[in-house]
């Protein structure tokens, strides 16, 4: 796998946390009215291997979307969620997207909603999982830094992660290719408090310095996909094996 060790920069991470949560305070009166308006999404290709089940659908909106991946606008709901406990939490940042030299000499970028596709699926194993599938649909090859942030529906704070899924280095996806992320939708058990069905899904990738862009891929969600509280998302995989 071409890839590249991490560089974790804690404070930056932290200095996002904090600046989301402020914004958010400011806009959450106005959160619940403007949650309604997502973004459209095509139809994501079949989940890989048999274990897949249904895929999201597209979704009407009006907010800047290119209908081929689903950029979200930068209004009120297209931003990400403040942060929970000490993970990074999504906030505006000036570094991706840019291109740099990557160790071997090629030119690298960072996987943004503009030069990737993403798709969800419903997993039958394990069960209560979503799979995410990254495409890179650009001609240069991106990094899918750290793990997508992800807000179910009108969420106020992004998915946790699952940190013993951090992987050795960063995950690297050539033109055409993909990178995969599990979400563990719900507990088994049902024991878990806050379970709801949701609807819709927007994605956040991380630039290099771990901090999230304003931007986001918005997707409809399978039908009955149940979540609640104890969800989380795995980092960035190479190996669709390695997300599960």
């Amino acid at each position: 796998m071409r890839s590249r060790l991490f560089t974790t920069r804690t404070a930056r991470i932290a200095a996002s946390a904090a600046a989301v949560a402020a914004a958010l305070s400011l806009t959450a009166c106005g959160g619940a009215e403007d949650g309604k308006k997502a973004a459209g999404a095509d139809r994501p290709a079949a989940s890989p291997g048999p274990d897949s089940a249904a895929g999201s659908a597209p979704v009407d909106g009006a907010d800047g979307s290119d209908g081929t991946g689903g950029m979200g606008g930068t209004g009120p709901s297209a931003k990400a969620p403040s942060g929970a406990g000490t993970h990074a939490a999504p906030a505006k940042t000036g570094s991706g997207g840019k291109h740099h030299a990557a160790p071997n000499g090629k030119s690298s970028t960072t996987c943004t909603p503009a030069n990737t596709k993403v798709t969800v699926s419903k997993l039958s194993r394990p069960i209560n999982h979503l799979l995410l599938t990254v495409t890179n649909t650009g001609s240069t090859r991106c990094d899918a830094y750290y793990y997508p942030a992800l807000r179910f529906d009108d969420a106020q704070a992004p998915t946790a992660v699952m940190e013993d899924s951090r992987p050795q280095a960063v995950v690297s996806v050539e033109p055409g290719r993909s990178a995969y992320a599990a979400v563990r939708a719900s507990d088994p058990t049902g024991e878990a408090d806050g379970g709801k069905t949701a609807h819709r899904l927007q994605v956040f990738f991380a630039n290099r310095d771990g901090g999230y862009g304003d931007r986001s891929t918005r997707l409809t969600l399978p039908k009955d996909t149940y979540i609640d509280d104890s969800a989380k998302v795995t980092y960035w995989q190479t190996e669709l094996d390695d997300a599960l």
